[in-house]
């Protein structure tokens, strides 16, 4: 990003569940990092079968109350679907996917770790390894699943800045060991998040990513994605989690207390600033 650039800041949540003080965390750093600048909201609600309207609506209605505020129109990921279908056309025709027929109950066997040796874990879970990968190329990907073959990489390096971090530079090596063949399309879905995330950024001129530390290794996948496809690398801060007393992460997959359910307590935007250590 050149000197000068305006800064464009985004918060991007799903529809899947209410906004929780992790989320609230995220939205007002992000948008206190876009003073002088842009601050966009973005929909992710590629998740079809748990996304729904009463939950997009509460989180419109949780940001206001916070007194955050968002340029118009919100962009959906649902209304993306042609240029997510076009990356995954031009991967292909770039050798840089290959589809993979094996369930989750395959990889867990494969992966097996043998005695004296630990299961390896990547961003998204086990790290795959590799079965689909040197079968016979089909002449279209069908509907099948759709993995990175980091393998095929032409860079040996990569790089990106992060606010709380510094710069981080890994290898493809690295990306091969720490990561693995990750899943850019699913057959339930159709898209990963992770292809998703980095083509709406680029569309959208994001020039800054805030989330959590808990989506710092994810930034690696990104950070290829963003090389192979030609697109700009934000700068990024992940930042630290919040934790409730016991040291518990507050987070919507560990049932953490909703926004809405601080308001109806009686709980005001000063309050949850308070909670987060954020000042009144």
């Amino acid at each position: 990003m050149s000197k000068g650039t305006p800064i464009v800041e985004r918060f991007a949540p799903s529809p899947t569940g209410l906004l929780h003080l992790g989320h609230a965390y995220s939205a007002i750093t992000a948008f206190q990092g876009a003073r002088g600048g842009r601050f966009l909201l973005r929909i992710e609600d590629i998740d079809f079968n748990r996304s729904k309207p009463a939950f997009e609506t509460q989180i419109f209605d949780d940001l206001h109350w916070l007194g955050i505020e968002w340029e118009q129109p919100v962009l959906r990921q649902s209304d993306r679907k042609p240029a997510y279908e076009a990356a995954l056309k031009t991967l292909w025709d770039q050798n840089l996917i290959y589809p993979c027929e094996c369930t989750r109950r395959d990889i867990s066997i494969a992966s097996a770790p043998q005695e004296g040796h630990e299961t390896l874990l990547g961003p998204d879970g086990v790290i795959y390894p590799g079965t689909c990968r040197h079968k016979t190329r089909p002449e279209d990907y069908g509907k099948s699943a759709l993995r990175l073959d980091m393998h095929q990489l032409n860079e040996a390096e990569f790089h990106f800045t992060d606010l709380e971090r510094g710069q981080t530079t890994f290898s493809k090596q690295q990306a091969i060991d720490s990561i693995g063949d990750v899943v850019l399309a699913r057959k339930d879905i159709g898209i990963s998040y992770h292809l998703a995330v980095v083509l709406d950024d680029a569309f959208q001129g994001v020039t800054h990513v805030t989330r959590g530390a808990d989506l710092f290794e994810a930034t690696r996948i990104h950070v290829i994605l963003q090389r192979i496809l030609g697109l700009p690398t934000p700068i990024y801060r992940h930042h630290n989690l919040i934790r409730d007393d016991a040291g518990k992460r507050l987070a919507k997959r560990d049932d953490a207390k909703s926004i809405k359910s601080y308001r109806e307590a009686g709980y005001s935007p000063s309050d949850l600033r308070k909670l987060m250590s954020l000042g009144s």
